[in-house]
């Protein structure tokens, strides 16, 4: 008669293994950078250290693995249902590039406040937003609430082929920013004024 194997007994090497595969999953990918980085680095360095403790206090063996794998087990189901209200949240939310009833050349005047008083960030943010309304305001978008930049980005380089380079770059600019936790500074704001520059001087391509 066959005998079934014996169940699977990870090692604690294995069980870290097996926790950052979980933490590389779609469900984090889904969050911006800066946040996937910070909770996935936090969840290891735990781990590294319960597994530290385990070894000093001579807990290893099977019963030491099933406990790192248990607690592992809770702390992944605690990070999703987080993940999944922050998701909820940010959907109830405005988006950064939403209407702010608020003109192309109201982002700009903003923009340049912004960056004379130092606040590189918000000029970011406002350049882009600028560069966006713009693109409304000549009708190369549509107003749509929840538009991310590089979907910004994307659909107006269909319409302004010449622009495709500046509008990537702005997109790039902004996501670094707001969403990958880089300060910006009097370069980055640069950035983004010159791709605003650029696609308004990017004439609409017939369709």
């Amino acid at each position: 008669m066959i005998q079934p194997p014996p169940p699977f007994t990870p090692t604690a090497d294995q069980a870290r293994e097996l926790a950052a595969r979980e933490l590389a999953g779609a469900a984090y990918r889904a969050r911006e950078p800066g946040l996937l980085e910070r909770v996935g680095q936090w969840l290891l360095d735990r781990l590294d250290e319960l597994v530290t403790l385990l070894t000093a206090q001579r807990l290893g063996g099977a019963g030491g693995v099933v406990l790192v794998v248990v607690l592992v087990a809770v702390v992944v189901v605690v990070v999703r249902w987080r993940l999944g209200r922050s998701a909820r949240t940010a959907r109830l939310a405005p988006g950064p590039l939403d209407d702010t009833g608020a003109t192309a050349a109201d982002h700009r005047a903003r923009a340049g406040e912004h960056a004379a008083a130092g606040r590189f960030d918000e000029a970011v943010r406002e350049w882009m937003r600028a560069l966006v309304r713009g693109l409304e305001e000549r009708d190369v978008l549509a107003a749509r609430p929840g538009r991310t930049a590089g979907e910004a980005a994307r659909e107006a380089a269909a319409v302004l082929p010449g622009a495709d380079g500046a509008l990537a770059d702005a997109a790039r600019c902004f996501d670094e920013t707001v969403y990958g936790g880089r300060p910006a500074d009097a370069g980055a704001v640069a950035r983004m004024r010159a791709a605003d520059e650029a696609v308004r001087g990017v004439p609409v391509t017939a369709g």
